[in-house]
């Protein structure tokens, strides 16, 4: 009989196989930062996690690398019309494959599952798409993939956008849909928000939503061409977040969980690493926020704004839509001054009027 680990040993096992999920490369640098013990300390405990099969070692000893060993690696190919059901092809094709998971996660899996396979039904324009489906010890990857028009193609399309990146904005946004009577755009905003990893690709841009605490991480950057969109979604199988949590989070308290409140990546706005400096910039940023009651304005990654920015957002929309709550996070210095700055004019505008 397997002897049991101890509580330590399995603590440190445990987080090596978390780490393993996003940061494989350092995943030694990180566990020995983490727990103050030696490099053969931690090698000694990725060769146990070998043996058991939890996790492949690829390469010679001085430049080993380890992934997470995969406990199910499954493609299912669908047909895409008019009369696919999205529900049924989670019912019958991917929800055996992983029925065993917590209620939370298997809840959460579900909605991404559904809403990102409904999109490729109603706006791809594909025949077909490919869902895969990708188990670990400590994680699940659900991926979704089809070869029509780019979800940010069809976006700026739709709503005759200058650029695809202002596409990535609005969606970013929630609420946004050219088929109101069947849609309420909020799938892919709530989606990402509920997986430990939301990443897009579609043409020349990549999107990733990581949620980190209380906040969230964002990225964006241009890649290698891909056709179609692909969609890609991990969960740790020990979360504790269910939807329930992730819808609350953006209901404001007098609605009846209604979408109300929204999160922006702020430098989502930038166009070619300018900085934000123009009013017309702001004017991006503040497209449809009179569809929310709050707005959270997130400037994670936002060097500078310009004084004109600031105070087209802060002073002259912030006057005009007194009903849309503008709350700000991550803003460093620099741009808090210039914030500042454009709300205390408000409040002088404010007491001469």
């Amino acid at each position: 009989m397997a002897r049991a680990l101890n509580k330590n040993t399995k603590i440190i096992r445990d987080f090596i196989l978390n780490t393993l999920i996003d940061d494989a490369n350092a995943v030694i640098s990180i566990t020995r930062q983490e727990f103050g013990v030696t490099r053969q300390t931690v090698s000694r405990h990725l060769k146990k996690l070998v043996e058991v099969g939890d996790v492949i070692a690829r390469g010679e000893t001085k430049s080993r690398t380890y992934v997470l060993a995969p406990k199910i690696s499954e493609s299912i190919d669908i047909d895409v019309s008019p009369k696919t059901e999205e529900d049924s092809v989670w019912s019958h094709q991917v929800r055996p494959l992983i029925s065993d998971i917590n209620k939370n996660i298997l809840e959460i899996c579900h909605y991404g599952v559904t809403e990102m396979l409904n999109n490729v039904i109603d706006h791809s324009g594909a025949d077909s798409a490919r869902i895969y489906i990708f188990r670990t010890a400590v994680s699940i990857h659900l991926g979704i993939i089809d070869k029509g028009i780019g979800i940010f193609d069809k976006i700026q399309k739709d709503f005759k956008l200058e650029d695809p990146r202002q596409a990535l904005l609005e969606l970013s946004k929630g609420k946004l849909t050219s088929d109101s009577d069947n849609h309420s755009g909020e799938g892919i905003f709530f989606t990402s928000r509920m997986f430990d990893k939301f990443v897009i690709r579609s043409g020349k841009m990549y999107y990733a939503c990581t949620p980190s605490n209380e906040d969230y991480l964002f990225e964006s950057l241009d890649k290698q061409y891909i056709e179609g969109t692909t969609i890609r979604m991990t969960i740790a199988l020990n979360a504790t977040r269910d939807s329930t949590d992730v819808f609350n989070k953006f209901t404001t308290s007098d609605d009846d969980h209604a979408f109300s409140k929204t999160h922006v990546p702020v430098f989502l706005a930038r166009y070619d690493h300018d900085q934000l400096i123009s009013r017309s910039s702001a004017k991006r940023v503040l497209a449809r926020f009179t569809k929310f009651k709050e707005v959270w304005l997130d400037f994670q990654g936002v060097e500078k704004v310009g004084q004109a920015f600031a105070d087209e957002i802060f002073r002259v929309y912030a006057k005009a839509n007194p009903d849309v709550e503008l709350r700000c996070s991550n803003a460093n210095d620099d741009v808090k001054s210039m914030i500042i700055r454009a709300m205390d004019k408000l409040k002088e505008q404010t007491k001469s009027d």
